[in-house]
Order: C-alpha cells, then structure tokens, then sequence
C-alpha cells in the first residue's frame, strides 16, 4: 500500500495473467440514518457527468475508445463502514492494438468522475439529480418484490433494530425525497476531503508511477480522511424476538438471526465459517439434504454469515402450515452440530466449498478488491492464501465448538395475507 496523502491510499493486486485491468475507488463514510440516502444516490449521480465528460454520451463515446471499459458504482455496507464504491475495467495496455496510454485513461476518467463533477452553479443538475433519485427508489421499492431478499432484510432490520447496521445501504424512500441537487453537492462538497479513502488497481501496472499520476490528476482540495470504525461483532441477550408480516404470497418466508459472539477477526472466525458451511451452505449442509431434501419441509433452506457483526441468518421458503416443522428442524441441525454430528462427506465438502470459492477470486479483479477491501477495514493483514491454508486447518471439533456459541436471537416470517 502507498500513502498518497493523508486521505488516500493506492493498494495495488497484480493479478498479469488476467487479460483486463481494473481500477476501484472506494469513499470509506460512517453508516448512519441521516447520510445513508445520500450516500447511496451520490455515485449514480456523479456518474451521470464530469469534467472531461459531462453528460452520458460523452461517458458512453469514452469507455467506447477505452475497447469497451465497464464503469460501475454503488454502494457497500460493511458493519459500520458505509462504502461508495466507483470501478472501471478494460482490456491491459500490452494487448491494445496500438501502443495507448488505457491505464492512464482510465485512471483519469475514474478520478474525473469523483472529484470533477458537473455542476449548474449551486448544484448538481437537477435534471441528473431527479433521474436518479427515481431511479433509486425503483430499486429501493423492487426489493419488496423479490420475497425472500425482503425476508433477510426484515429479518436484519428487526435484529438490530436501534443498531446503525439496520440501516439499509441503499437508504430509505423517504430519505431519497428529501434530497434536492443543492442540498447533495454540499454533502459531496463536505465529504469529499474529509473521508479515507481507498483505490485498488488489479491487473498490471507499475505501482509509483501509478501513485504519481493519481497525485498528479488530484484536484486542489484539503484532503483530511479518517476510516469509520467498526464496533465490532453483535451480542443481544434476552428472549428471542418472534416477527409476522402478512403480504400477497403464496409460499411463506422464513428467516432467522442468530448471533454467534465469535470475534471477525479472531482465527475462530474460520471455525465458524466452517460450521455455517456444514449448516446450510450448499447442497452438501445438513439445511439442504435433511430439512429440504428427505423431509420435503423447505423449497430452500440456507444458512449465510454477515462477517462485521459476526451473525448467521438462515432463509427458508416453505409452505404457511410447515412452518413449526421447518423451524423445530431447522433448529435440530444446528443442535446436531453443536454435538458434533458431522459426517465425514459434510466436513470434507465445507472445506472444498469454501477453499474453492476463495479461489475463484483470484479470477475475478472485483472479487479480489472486494476481499482485500474487507481484510483492509478489519486489519487483519491476512492475504488470500492466508485465509485459505486457515480453513484447511478448521477441524470438525473447532466447528462444532464455533456452533455451540450460535444462538437464536431473531424470527422473521413472511405469510399470507389469509394465512393463520
């Protein structure tokens, strides 16, 4: 990693047998209720025109001679870390068919985007302002459409009710109106320099000269930034907290929180990874072959780890009048690992799966900046292959002592509006 000043910081991945280049820039904000809007709608609108191109056809014409380059943004929730995330990505220089400066393009459009906006005077352009503004209530108001991301999201948001991370990241319809195109510059305008903020380049690239051409195309701004905190993993005591919504479905959705006590940053963490596998993380978890498969109790059943507040939320969809059998055996397989129940083809497969997936990001420059990315916020100092040769080490022991700290917190159901 480079310092380029007090804010940002380039961490170059060299990943050269991949074919393409990647540059992210990820702005690093505190998650709160009164910015969570305007964060998730500022990136869409600074995509919308920059300095060097000021409106969608002059962004299309550019990433059309840069061979085609993707640009994304958007917004990540990590624990408390509320992300903007803006990336480009195109083919590497070396297979250009001329000899072109692509990383240098990309790079400056990238830095354009963020810190050259197009502005009317005292603000964004209202016309960019309000078209993404509905653009992102669509999104918001989609969500309710698809039913079992609504179930985990209700199910998180009941979790950590009074907790910042119920917070969604895409913010709040309401929040979303309340923001005009004067009223979001001059957040802009206050956030910019005052937040840490993170640029990966993956592919192939000469890394201090890449520092000195960021250093170079920085605007003249006093920049000051400082990383969000994370507050650590999430411990409730007290009863568990039983929720019902009735809505238009046919099929009922189930979702339960459980935390787990267990430090992300602790080398227990993999243990526990391991166990959420041998759960319901894959069609090789005892969720998958015993509540689905032999007792025909669940559509789907799986288990998932939120990593910054160290929770497990299991999603189910099954049939309104199943749902005691399904919760009574969701819960039995979690007490059958708890008592180190687990078969030698579920213990061998967790590893493989995990191990396996973590490999894959090595093929995928998003999938590596986000996994260094998040290693970054939570200091681990731990590289890919640390991570992996760690869940190596996890025995089915470990992951049945990870299960016994495991406990129900949250139940989350969705039913029918004529349902019992």
């Amino acid at each position: 990693m480079l310092k380029i000043n007090d804010s940002i910081s380039l961490n170059y991945i060299p990943m050269e047998k991949l074919k393409t280049s990647t540059i992210g820039v990820y702005i690093h904000r505190s998650l709160n209720e009164c910015d969570a809007s305007k964060n998730a709608l500022l990136p869409y609108v600074l995509k919308r025109g920059c300095r060097i191109c000021p409106d969608r056809e002059a962004m299309e014409r550019y990433l059309d001679e840069l061979y085609g380059a993707t640009f994304k943004t958007g917004t990540l929730k990590k624990g408390e870390d509320h992300v903007l995330y803006f990336t480009i990505e195109s083919i590497s220089e070396k297979y250009a068919s001329e000899k072109e400066a692509l990383f240098r393009k990309m790079l400056r459009l990238i830095l354009s985007v963020v810190f050259e906006p197009v502005t009317d005077g005292t603000g964004f352009s209202s016309e960019f302002a309000e078209q993404e503004k509905k653009n992102l209530t669509e999104r918001i108001e989609s969500i309710k459409n698809d039913k079992r991301t609504y179930a985990s999201v209700r199910c998180t948001a009941e979790m950590f009710a009074g907790n910042e991370f119920a917070i969604p990241s895409y913010g709040t319809v309401d929040g979303v109106k309340s923001i005009t195109s004067e009223n979001l510059y001059e957040y802009y305008k206050d956030i910019i320099g005052s937040s840490k903020i993170d640029i990966y380049v993956s592919g192939e690239c000469d890394e201090p000269e890449a520092a000195k051409e960021i250093e170079a195309m920085l605007p003249d701004i006093e920049f000051k930034g400082k990383q969000p905190q994370i507050k650590g993993s999430f411990i409730k005591s007290g009863d568990v907290k039983y929720v019902e919504e009735k809505m238009d479905v046919t099929q009922g959705k189930l979702s339960m929180g459980f935390t787990t006590g267990i430090n992300p940053v602790s080398e227990e963490y993999y243990a526990l990874m391991v166990a959420n596998s041998i759960f319901g993380g894959g069609a090789h978890s005892k969720l998958f072959n015993n509540v689905r498969e032999k007792l025909s109790l669940c559509y789907y059943a799986s288990s998932s780890l939120e990593r910054y507040k160290t929770v497990l939320v299991v999603n189910a969809g099954i049939e309104f009048e199943n749902y005691q059998k399904a919760y009574d055996e969701i819960l039995a397989q979690l007490e059958n690992i708890k008592n180190g129940e687990i078969s030698e083809l579920e213990y061998v497969s967790s590893i493989n799966a995990i191990v396996n997936s973590l490999k894959t990001c090595k093929d995928d420059q998003y999938a590596m900046q986000s996994f260094n990315l998040s290693e970054h916020i939570l200091n681990t100092g731990k590289s890919l292959d640390d991570c992996i040769e760690e869940i190596k080490k996890v025995t089915p022991e470990q992951a049945a002592d990870a299960a016994k700290k495991i406990r129900l917190d949250t139940v989350y159901f969705l039913k029918g509006e004529d349902s019992k």
